[in-house]
């Protein structure tokens, strides 16, 4: 009975959409993440009676066919790259980004990937790195000496040092944009890498066109919407309720006509 395995596939689905979801929730706390959402499509279709054919011969056509579905696969799952909500730290190197844009890091193997999440901090060196101690691209350097430091919007570093009437610029954040965001590979830690499917790094200045600009003491929080996610977290188990009632129904008539054949 096809119908089994129908409905088998359509609980693998929904268990798959239930880990996408957890991921979502267990991650709306975390600095610059973006949520996934998972993509599904139907299985092959068996054909009982195709369409377009004679009934008989040199007869009218047959306008409808039959096909019969054989259920449900996983397509893709897509993280979507809204924008997050922005929350004031009040710490000078904790930047974010408002728009479209990716700053670029120094991955542990030396190949560049790309964040959202801009708490940054300082290394021995003074060189800016990530929470996890990955250089910033940029190769800005803070000096020890450097009572404050200022990022405007189009991420141009300076330092007000004591004693010298001017500021000091230390460099330009360059950002990165992609044609297509979605084929990014997620490599977690809030990390992404470049594929063939997301095309190759467009780098620009924030605050050029299609770039964004640079926001700092702030930080992106996580673009999950709380009540989105519950509400697609209730569907996902009606749905997987019903497709096991299907299989329990399915074996119950399967009984019934092994019962009536002895």
């Amino acid at each position: 009975m096809k119908a089994l395995a129908i409905a088998a596939t359509g609980m693998n689905a929904q268990q798959t959409n239930l880990e996408v979801i957890a991921n979502n929730i267990a991650n709306i706390n975390t600095t610059g993440f973006k949520r996934a959402r998972a993509e599904f499509s139907d299985l092959l279709y068996q054909t009982e009676r195709l369409q377009g054919v004679p009934n008989r011969a040199n007869q009218a056509l047959v306008p409808e066919g039959s096909h019969v579905g054989l259920g449900v696969k996983t397509s893709a799952i897509r993280n979507v790259h809204t924008q997050g909500s922005l929350t004031n730290t009040g710490n000078s190197l904790d930047l974010a980004l408002m728009g479209k844009g990716w700053v670029q890091i120094d991955g542990a193997d030396g190949e560049p990937v790309y964040t959202r999440a801009g708490s940054f901090n300082t290394n021995a060196e003074g060189e800016l790195v990530t929470a996890d101690g990955y250089v910033v691209s940029a190769g800005i350097v803070i000096p020890e000496n450097a009572l404050e430091i200022i990022v405007n919007k189009s991420g141009q570093f300076f330092a007000r040092i004591d004693g010298q009437l001017e500021l000091q610029e230390l460099g330009q954040l360059t950002i990165a944009n992609f044609a297509n965001e979605a084929g990014l590979m997620p490599l977690g830690d809030n990390l992404f890498r470049e594929t063939v499917a997301s095309g190759p790094a467009n780098m620009g200045v924030p605050g050029d066109p299609g770039f964004a600009t640079v926001e700092q003491g702030y930080l992106e929080n996580s673009n999950v919407d709380p009540v989105k996610e519950i509400t697609e977290l209730i569907s996902a188990q009606r749905a997987y309720e019903m497709n096991s009632k299907v299989i329990k129904a399915a074996d119950e008539m399967a009984a019934t006509v092994t019962q009536g054949m002895r």
